[in-house]
């Protein structure tokens, strides 16, 4: 009769536990009862609660999240959209500067289209639905036609990059598309928020990306690979913060990974890649490129 009496009040306890705390509450059922029972009950009690509390806080974040994230987008959808109505309209005033207002359109144009392809190939890499097929691939190859991609923007600023590899025929486990891609992001990120030159060197199955960094621009390495992560404040560099974002997913989902460190005024961006399946462990980040010279891109 005692037990069911005792049973019966913790039941009690219970349910004012569960009607009475707020959903955010920390406080948890305790028991003073002798027995197995009410102390296994209390347990699962409190194990139910803490599991209700931690996916009410992950809804909380992703909505955090997701209102972040529309913040972003809109504001770098809305930045070379803006630009590029409001050259049309200057146009309409003035027809004689059709050729110079035309360009700038085109310009901005250019860049929302870059940012909706920035946009589209980081939700297909968290979903899953960008396919992957790594092989021994070369590591020069896919650099040499990404700088030649970039060659107009890099000539333009005066860039003329440095290549420095143990061998010409250094081979990683990656997919070339992905690889090719991943080269094109730091070059362009070089582009945007460097300070002028760009070393590209590699061995030991690692390749890093050095430049110099733009006067009283310093970076937060812990977060330079986080989405949306911009050094200046007012997003005003260009892009969406994506770039390197999408570096460190292709690289993970090649088997590999991505870090960044600051010496001095360089920030250097190193790739480790995976060994391959036969083989034990990726490269540490203490591992630096060999010192082999190839020369200047031209």
């Amino acid at each position: 009769m005692l037990l069911l009496l005792a049973l019966a009040a913790l039941a009690l306890a219970v349910l004012r536990l569960l009607e009475e705390t707020p959903a955010e509450s920390n406080l948890r059922l305790t028991v003073r009862m002798s027995g197995a029972a009410p102390r296994r009950l209390c347990r699962a009690v409190n194990a139910r609660l803490e599991a209700g509390r931690q996916l009410r806080l992950e809804a909380l974040r992703g909505e955090r999240e997701l209102k972040y994230t529309m913040a972003c987008i809109s504001h770098d959808i809305r930045t070379p959209l803006a630009g590029a109505m409001g050259y049309l309209q200057l146009l309409e005033g003035e027809p004689e500067r059709q050729v110079e207002y035309l360009g700038i359109v085109k310009k901005r144009l250019g860049e929302l289209e870059e940012l909706l392809e920035e946009l589209f190939l980081y939700t297909r890499l968290r979903g899953g639905a960008f396919p992957m097929e790594c092989r021994k691939t070369a590591v020069l190859p896919p650099l040499w036609d990404a700088l030649a991609e970039f060659y107009p923007q890099l000539d333009g600023a005066g860039i003329r990059p440095d290549l420095q590899f143990d061998r010409e025929d250094m081979q990683v486990w990656a997919s070339p598309e992905a690889l090719g891609r991943v080269y094109r992001n730091l070059i362009a990120n070089t582009l945007r928020h460097g300070g002028g030159g760009l070393t590209v060197s590699g061995g030991q199955g690692t390749v890093c990306f050095s430049n110099v960094l733009l006067p009283g621009a310093v970076p937060d390495v812990e977060h330079l690979f986080d989405r949306f992560y911009q050094g200046s404040p007012a997003r005003g560099e260009g892009g969406a913060g994506l770039g390197l974002s999408i570096v460190r997913e292709l690289m993970e989902q090649m088997g590999g990974r991505v870090s960044a460190r600051i010496d001095g005024d360089i920030l250097r961006i190193m790739l480790m890649f995976s060994p391959g399946p036969d083989s034990r462990a990726i490269p540490h980040e203490g591992d630096a490129p060999g010192g082999g010279h190839i020369g200047r891109y031209r």
